[in-house]
């Protein structure tokens, strides 16, 4: 009993710090330097956000001037910069989407008297940290997008990403589309909720279940240059649940589809080969739930 107790718990030692380096979160990363182009040690950089529990995160540059900021919640930051004997940068409005290194360089003035620059932040194009090739669809994308409201379905919109067939209303035994890239096998896929494996050992490049699409805040479709944690070569398909907050917010969504909406191609000439009906999906109802909020103000929220 006590052997079997202390496999299980080498095994969680092992596993949790796994899990956490899996999760698909974020960096800030950058150089400050004063107005003339030298380094400067030892300045202090806060990222604010509603995104995270804490409410900020804190460090410092090292002795080349370069700062990193790591495990981040995907979301809208205000980056500061701060030295005595300097002024003070104010970064607004600094998307940080999810899985992504933002580089933010900061170029502090020599000052005497106490001030302040304000500067807009920019949402990043290109993350100049890693060779992974990904495509983020944040919730705005998501609601604004006709699609079938799934991880199949959304996958379409990716460049490169091959469906093997098309699949509507579970009408080929409840199985679900595969998909490819780069003619990698359509059985590579792998598929993740906040750095968590959600396929069956038999799932074979397929998830076993369907999310509720309110439920996550973005969706990320690595195609190329993945990490080595991902053990496949095809599609990984990175979902960013929803975070709560100090105030309380939800969603929620219904659709449906039934046999009287759908039309039919069964022309005469199939009918004169003998095909008296084709097939068709009964109903499909989706209905998708979400809420959040505080369950202890800045510390913990579901």
């Amino acid at each position: 009993m006590r052997r079997s107790l202390a496999v299980a718990a080498l095994a969680a030692m092992v596993l949790v710090p796994v899990l956490a380096h899996a999760q698909a979160t974020s960096q800030f990363t950058g150089v400050v330097t004063d107005n003339t182009g030298g380094i400067l040690p030892g300045v202090t950089v806060e990222a604010s956000s509603p995104a995270l529990i804490e409410g900020s995160r804190v460090g410092f540059t090292d002795g080349t001037g370069r700062y990193l900021l790591v495990d981040l919640r995907p979301g809208t930051y205000t980056m500061t910069f701060t030295l005595p004997g300097f002024s003070t940068v104010l970064v607004e409005n600094q998307e940080l989407p999810a899985g992504f290194s933002a580089t933010v360089d900061a170029v502090l003035s020599v000052g005497a008297l106490e001030e302040t620059v304000t500067v807009s932040g920019e949402a990043p194009v290109v993350d100049v940290q890693s060779i992974s090739q990904a495509e983020v669809l944040d919730r705005e994308v998501l609601d604004a997008i006709p699609t079938g409201r799934n991880l199949q379905s959304t996958a379409q919109l990716i460049p490169g990403v091959k469906m093997n067939r098309p699949e509507v209303g579970l009408t080929t035994a409840a199985q679900q589309t595969y998909m490819s890239v780069h003619g990698m096998s359509n059985r590579q896929t792998t598929v993740t909720v906040d750095g968590q494996l959600v396929m069956s050992s038999g799932g074979d490049g397929a998830v076993q279940n369907y999310n509720n699409q309110l439920a996550v805040s973005e969706m990320v479709y690595e195609t190329s240059g993945i990490s080595a944690e991902t053990q496949t070569g095809g599609v990984r398909i990175s979902m960013i649940p929803q975070e709560g907050g100090n105030t309380h917010s939800g969603q929620n969504y219904f659709g449906f589809t039934e046999s009287t909406l759908q039309a039919d191609n069964l022309h005469q000439r199939l009918q004169d080969r003998g095909l008296t009906s084709t097939e068709s999906v009964d109903y499909v109802y989706d209905l998708n739930v979400a809420h959040g909020g505080p369950l202890i103000r800045d510390k913990l929220w579901f």
